[in-house]
């Protein structure tokens, strides 16, 4: 209920046409800062490859990554953001801010500071089935 609750307050402040989906995949390519595989994407958020290549075609389509091929495997390709998607992740950020500061607040910034770890270590628990 959690999850569901702080995707719904998000998504009402991301900017005009943007989808959490969206936002997630263009800040962990921000954050890693080198190319991706769609496959690695789709492991790295535990989706199918055809639910990420699906969110790529829509991000590669606003111009927000760019989709090019391997050169030594055709097969594969790899997605990189873009500058105008860098824009938009700042934007996002911007727009998810004020809402993040508002829940710390509320809380208070040592409660949420105590909850961190724990949620790691679920995470991390979680993924070992994977």
């Amino acid at each position: 209920m959690v999850e569901q609750l702080a995707r719904a307050r998000l998504s009402k402040v991301l900017p005009k046409g943007m989808e959490l989906s969206h936002f997630s995949v263009l800040n962990h390519l921000a954050r890693m800062q080198e190319e991706r595989t769609p496959a690695q994407l789709a492991k790295a958020f535990h989706v199918t490859r055809g639910a990420m290549t699906n969110t790529l075609t829509k991000l590669e389509w606003a111009g927000h990554v760019h989709i090019r091929p391997d050169w030594d495997d055709a097969r594969r390709k790899f997605v990189a953001i873009s500058p105008a998607g860098r824009s938009a992740r700042n934007a996002a950020l911007q727009s998810i801010a004020p809402v993040i500061a508002d829940l710390v607040e509320s809380l208070g910034l040592e409660r949420v500071r105590a909850v961190l770890p724990v949620l790691r270590e679920l995470r991390s628990e979680l993924e070992k089935d994977d």
